[in-house]
C-alpha cells in the first residue's frame, strides 16, 4: 500500500485537513476572486505558510479556521447582497429605463465596517499598535490631487481625498495640541514623524507637498486598505479627542479651510470649545442645545487675526501633573519663540512640528494671525537666498534648523543655517550612531551643545562616562610604568608561542628543543603578528567542532559585522576625501 493512501471515506488529517488553497477557499465560500480579497483585507485574513505544502509550492494557502470565519461573517451576504442589486441596476440601465435605475440607485443597500473594527482591535491600545500603516496610507491618499481618476478600471473619488485629508489634518491637530511629537525626519520618500501616544510608539510616512504621479499598481488593492483605514482612524481620533474633553468630529471655521489652513482651523476650534466649555459649566440649570452650543464655538472662531490665537492650546483640557517630563521638555523646546513663514517654505508641515513644541507660528497670506512686519517675530523660516527686505531684529534660517532643534531638543545657533549657506547634514534621529559604530562629527558637536547646556562633562574619546569618576586613572603618572606592561605583555605573548610550538611537536612525535631565555628572544612585531596568528587558528578550530547550523549562524554574524566595518571605513574614507577638498580650496 502507497504511503500516502486514503482509503474512500476516510477524512482528511494533518497539512491537508487545516490548509486550503485560494482556489479551493473561493469555491467553498461561492464568491469572487475580487470579493474574496476584500474580504480577507477587511477581516484581517492573510495566506499562511505550512510546513508541508500538499498541492504544491506555487499556490497561497489559507488556513481553514479562517475561511470559517468568513464563512459567517454578516460581511459576506452584505456583500452578496449588493452583488445583485448591481445587477439589478445594470439590466435598467440595459433597458433604458432610466426612472428604475435612478430609483435603484438611491435604495442601493450599504455597509459599515464598525463591528469589524471592534472585533480586530478590541482595546484601545492594540488600535494604537497598528496604526502605523493606517496613518501612511490615510496621509498618501491625502496628497493626492481631489480630481476623479480612472486608474485600472477603478475610481478614486473625490470625497475619500476629501475625507483622508480632513482624517489626517485632525490627527496631526491632536498631536500638536497635546505635544506628543518626538522625531521627525525629512527624506527623499517624504517626511517622517513619529509621536508617542499612550504610551505606543507611532510613525509614519507623510510625503512631501508636490504634484503626485500615480505609478501603475492595483488601487483596488489599496482602496480597500483605505476603506478599513478610515473607519480605524476615525474612531482613533474619536477616543483621541474625547480624552481631552474635545468634541468630535470638529466644526472648522469655512474661510479657513477654504484658504487651506486646516491645521490653524482646528487649534481654533479647540480653543472655542474648551470656552464653550466653560460656558456650560457657568450656566447652571440651563440646558443648551447641540446646535447653539456649535453656533457658539463658531462665534468664538470669527475673529481669526487676533494675535495670540494661533495654536492657543488651553490648560483645561490636558492636567499638567499627568505630562510626563518628555512632554514637558517638548513642550518648552520654542517656548517665547515667534516663527513667521515664508511662501516657499513647506507651510502644513511647519504649522505641525512649531506648535507641538510650544511655538507661536504665522505665514504669509490671507487668515494668518499675523503679518510679516509684527516686532515680536524673532525667527523667520526662508529658503530664498535673496529676500526684498530685512528686518534685524530677527533671525532668518532655512527649514533644517526647525527640524535639527527638534531632533536634538536644543535651540541651536543659527550660523550654519543661514540663508545661502551649505547646512550642515541632516542626521536622522532614527538611527543609533553607536550601534552602527561611526558617529558624525557633527552629532558630536550636538552632543557636547547638549552637554554644555546641563553643565555636564563628557569623557574622552576612548574612555567611558564610569572613568570620570577616577580622573587619576585617566593619566600615567609614570611613563616607566607603562614600558615595564608592554615589556610584560610581550614577554607573555613569547611565552604562549613558544608553547604551542612545543605541543605541535609533541603531536609530531618529535622532542621539543631546550627551552630559550625568553629575554633572549627579539622581535617585538613578530610576536604581534603571532599573537593574532594564534587568535585566528583558535577561531577556526572552534569552527570546525561547531554544528553546520551554528557554524553558519557565525559566519552570518561575522559578514553582517565585516560588512558593517567596511561601511564605516568607507564613510571615513569619503569624509577624508571631503576634507582634502576644502583644504585644497
Amino acid at each position: 500500500m502507497p504511503k500516502h493512501y486514503r482509503p474512500a471515506g476516510k477524512k482528511k488529517e494533518g497539512n491537508a485537513a487545516k490548509y486550503v488553497t485560494r482556489t479551493q477557499a473561493v469555491k467553498y465560500l461561492q464568491i469572487s476572486l475580487p470579493v474574496f480579497r476584500k474580504l480577507c483585507i477587511l477581516k484581517g485574513v492573510f495566506p499562511r505558510v505550512p510546513k508541508k505544502k500538499v498541492k504544491g509550492n506555487h499556490h497561497s494557502y489559507y488556513h481553514m479556521k479562517d475561511i470559517m470565519f468568513l464563512k459567517h461573517e454578516p460581511l459576506l451576504e452584505k456583500l452578496r447582497d449588493i452583488r445583485t442589486y448591481d445587477k439589478k441596476i445594470k439590466k435598467a440601465v440595459s433597458k433604458k429605463n432610466r426612472d428604475l435605475a435612478e430609483r435603484l440607485l438611491t435604495r442601493k443597500p450599504s455597509y459599515t465596517l464598525d463591528m469589524l473594527v471592534r472585533e480586530r482591535y478590541p482595546k484601545f491600545i492594540d488600535a494604537l499598535r497598528d496604526l502605523d500603516d493606517c496613518l501612511s496610507m490615510v496621509h498618501l491618499f491625502a496628497a493626492l490631487p481631489a480630481v476623479d481618476r480612472a486608474v485600472d478600471g477603478e475610481k478614486i473619488p473625490v470625497e475619500r481625498v476629501h475625507n483622508c485629508r480632513r482624517l489626517s489634518h485632525e490627527w496631526l491637530a491632536y498631536i500638536s495640541r497635546t505635544h506628543k511629537l518626538r522625531k521627525t525626519f525629512i527624506s527623499v520618500k517624504g517626511i517622517y514623524y513619529q509621536a508617542e501616544v499612550e504610551g505606543q510608539i507611532v510613525t509614519w510616512l507623510t510625503p512631501h507637498a508636490l504634484q503626485q504621479v500615480l505609478p501603475e499598481v492595483d488601487y483596488r488593492v489599496l482602496l480597500t486598505f483605505l476603506e478599513f483605514y478610515e473607519t480605524l482612524l476615525a474612531f482613533v481620533n474619536y477616543k483621541l479627542y474625547r480624552s481631552i474633553n474635545v468634541n468630535y468630529p470638529p466644526i472648522l471655521d469655512a474661510r479657513l479651510e477654504a484658504l487651506a489652513a486646516d491645521l490653524y482651523a482646528l487649534s481654533r476650534y479647540f480653543d472655542a470649545n474648551g470656552k464653550s466649555k466653560q460656558i456650560e459649566n457657568q450656566q447652571e440649570g440651563t440646558n443648551l442645545d447641540e446646535s447653539e452650543v456649535r453656533l457658539a464655538q463658531l462665534h468664538q472662531q470669527l475673529p481669526s487675526n487676533e494675535p495670540g490665537a494661533l495654536m492657543h492650546l488651553l490648560d483645561d483640557g490636558s492636567n499638567k501633573d499627568d505630562e510626563d517630563l518628555e512632554t514637558r521638555e517638548c513642550k518648552s523646546l520654542f517656548k517665547n519663540v515667534k516663527f513667521f513663514l515664508s511662501r516657499e517654505v513647506p507651510r502644513e508641515s511647519l504649522l505641525f512640528v512649531i506648535p507641538a513644541f510650544g511655538g507661536t507660528v504665522s505665514w504669509e497670506g490671507e487668515g494668518a494671525p499675523f503679518d510679516e512686519s509684527d516686532d515680536s517675530i524673532t525667527h523667520q523660516v526662508v529658503d530664498r537666498p535673496i529676500q526684498g527686505r530685512k528686518f534685524l531684529s530677527r533671525e532668518y534660517v532655512q527649514p533644517q534648523w526647525v527640524y535639527d532643534c527638534v531632533n536634538a531638543r536644543i535651540l541651536l545657533p543659527t550660523d550654519k543655517y543661514t540663508v545661502g549657506c551649505i547646512p550642515p547634514p541632516h542626521l536622522s534621529p532614527f538611527v543609533d550612531n553607536e550601534a552602527e559604530g561611526h558617529v558624525p562629527d557633527y552629532a558630536e558637536a550636538i552632543e557636547r551643545m547638549k552637554a554644555a547646556g546641563r553643565k555636564q562633562v563628557l569623557p574622552l574619546p576612548g574612555t567611558g562616562i564610569e572613568d570620570l569618576d577616577d580622573p587619576q586613572g585617566l593619566l600615567v603618572s609614570d611613563r616607566q610604568e607603562a614600558i615595564e606592561a608592554a615589556k610584560r605583555k610581550q614577554q607573555i605573548s613569547m611565552l604562549e608561542k613558544q608553547y604551542l610550538d612545543e605541543l605541535k611537536l609533541e603531536l609530531k612525535g618529535a622532542h621539543p628543543p631546550f627551552s630559550q631565555d625568553i629575554d633572549a628572544v627579539g622581535g617585538g612585531d613578530d610576536a604581534i603578528s603571532d599573537v593574532q596568528q594564534i587568535a585566528d587558528d583558535v577561531s577556526n578550530m572552534s569552527k570546525v567542532v561547531m554544528p553546520r547550523k551554528k557554524r553558519k549562524l557565525l559566519e552570518a554574524m561575522e559578514m553582517s559585522k565585516e560588512r558593517k566595518r567596511s561601511s564605516v571605513n568607507r564613510l571615513k574614507e569619503r569624509k577624508k576625501n571631503i576634507d582634502q577638498a576644502k583644504n585644497l580650496a
